[in-house]
């Protein structure tokens, strides 16, 4: 009889150590937070933007020097960029009138009328 109480003893004593592990396993992994997150795929079109009314600004004292240059966009824009200079990798940051489609870019330096060969616009909405 001495060795099924000590049978017993010896499960009962291994249930409360397996379930004081599981408590303590789980009191552990409570505690994590994980905060929420996104994740996607998609895909959209890009167009391009037709530039018309463009207006070249020759410098006041050098008029062989364009100063600026004014366009309108086919669309809203929220940035646009432009150079004159083919040969150039330097785009001007350009300004955007309230309209978000009227734009003036002013170079400085100006850029003399001579080398002027392309108008190259940059511009995202």
């Amino acid at each position: 009889m001495q060795r099924a109480l000590i049978g017993r003893s010896r499960i009962l004593g291994a249930l409360v150590v397996a379930v004081a592990l599981a408590t303590g396993a789980y009191a552990f992994t409570a505690t994590n937070t994980v905060p929420g997150s996104s994740a996607g795929s998609g895909s959209g079109t890009i167009s391009g933007y037709t530039v018309s009314a463009v207006a070249y600004q020759l410098n006041a004292t050098t008029p062989t020097n364009i100063d600026s240059v004014t366009f309108t966009l086919s669309a809203n824009a929220s940035t646009a960029k432009a150079k004159i200079v083919s040969g150039s990798s330097t785009y001007t940051s350009c300004t955007i009138a309230a309209n978000n489609v009227d734009v003036t870019c002013d170079f400085s330096p100006d850029i003399a009328i001579t080398t002027a060969d392309q108008l190259s616009v940059i511009a995202t909405s």
